[in-house]
């Protein structure tokens, strides 16, 4: 009988310590040496050296001075990163319907009328996207302008440097990441001139 167990204990702890440990280990730290600031997370970090976010996590923004995320429904006020999820809420669900309606009036009352793209009252499926469509950022940047006390084309260039366009040129679709535009609306209008 040992010597029909003995071959596969072998076999199950060389295998443990090939794709377990060393297999990790070795992708780990080749891809920290080839892209630390990816492998690390994409961290972004204030003028201090502290972490104020990740590149690829969203945060909420609710001032007026800044670019607003798409809705989240990752935890109880969203983006959650240790809750990230979508809310499961299917298309004729009364909740859902509600959600969008009052947050669509909302973006209306604040960015004024007109037609809405869908990731401005639609939430991703982890609920931590960063990033919001072009069009969704154009509505806002009246907003912003009027509350930090500037031009419209000075936000709108600030939102085109943020907004990454296709990937190799025909993957996904362009995208403005709410977190990048918003430090740099900061660095380019301090927080002390941006009216409440």
């Amino acid at each position: 009988m040992w010597s029909h167990l003995r071959p596969a204990i072998v076999s199950m702890v060389f295998f443990t310590l090939l794709l377990g440990i060393a297999y990790p280990l070795g992708v780990t730290g080749l891809s920290q040496a080839m892209f630390p600031a990816q492998a690390g997370g994409s961290l972004i970090r204030n003028q201090a050296g502290e972490i104020i976010g990740s590149e690829w996590i969203g945060q909420i923004f609710k001032d007026d001075a800044y670019l607003r995320p798409r809705p989240s429904a990752a935890g109880k006020d969203g983006y959650d990163a240790a809750n990230s999820s979508g809310s499961n809420f299917g298309p004729l669900n009364e909740d859902l319907a509600t959600r969008i309606k009052t947050d669509a009036e909302a973006i209306r009352a604040a960015d004024g009328a007109g037609p809405l793209p869908a990731d401005a009252v639609q939430a991703s499926g982890s609920g931590l996207d960063p990033h919001i469509s072009p069009e969704n950022a154009a509505r806002q940047i009246e907003r912003i302008a009027r509350t930090r006390g500037a031009q419209p084309a000075e936000v709108a260039e600030i939102i085109a440097q943020n907004t990454q366009g296709y990937l190799l040129g025909f993957i996904g679709r362009p995208r403005v990441n709410v977190l990048t535009a918003n430090l740099a609306l900061d660095a380019r209008y301090p927080k002390a001139q941006a009216k409440p």
